[in-house]
């Protein structure tokens, strides 16, 4: 995916809660990561999430943290903030308590694109801690890798001139 992004000439940033880092360094992992992530911001605070990533504050003190549109706006905010084409999300409760009147194992991804269009998923992981970080950072990815794909497949219809 990162040497798909090189490719393309984009780039990528992540905004992480529950997933804590896991994320950033599963991407860092890959040599040559640099030519295409920007970096990440780790916002495990919930003001964080307003301060840093621009989550509108009303609707963190309405729904809490664990929410899809939370996830949305924390990708749009860590793209513009890090200047990224791409910006992905993780938020969610890991355990071992609930949180924001949410069950251990309620995970919302979320990917950004350019233009400002993406898509949110809903996961409902069981497991330990460990295993819904994992999973949820798992997930995170192939849903980017898929917006990816869809993405480059809008672009091709549009150079062919299609619709």
């Amino acid at each position: 995916m990162l040497a798909l992004l090189a490719e393309r000439g984009e780039t990528l940033a992540v905004a992480e809660s529950l997933t804590g880092g896991l994320v950033a360094a599963e991407l860092t992992s890959v040599p040559g990561a640099s030519k295409s992530f920007r970096g990440s911001v780790t916002a495990y605070a919930t003001t964080l999430k307003r301060d840093a990533l621009g989550v509108d504050g009303t609707l963190l003190a309405e729904r809490g943290a664990v929410d899809p549109e939370v996830a949305r706006q924390m990708a749009a905010g860590v793209r513009e903030a890090l200047g990224a084409a791409w910006g992905i999300a993780t938020t969610g409760v890991a355990g071992p308590e609930p949180q924001d009147g949410q069950p251990v194992g309620t995970v919302y991804l979320a990917v950004v694109g350019p233009g400002g269009t993406g898509k949110v998923a809903a996961l409902r992981l069981n497991g330990d801690r460990a295993e819904i970080r994992r999973e949820s950072v798992r997930s995170v990815l192939e849903l980017l890798l898929g917006e990816l794909h869809e993405n480059a497949r809008t672009l091709d219809m549009e150079q062919n001139g299609g619709t």
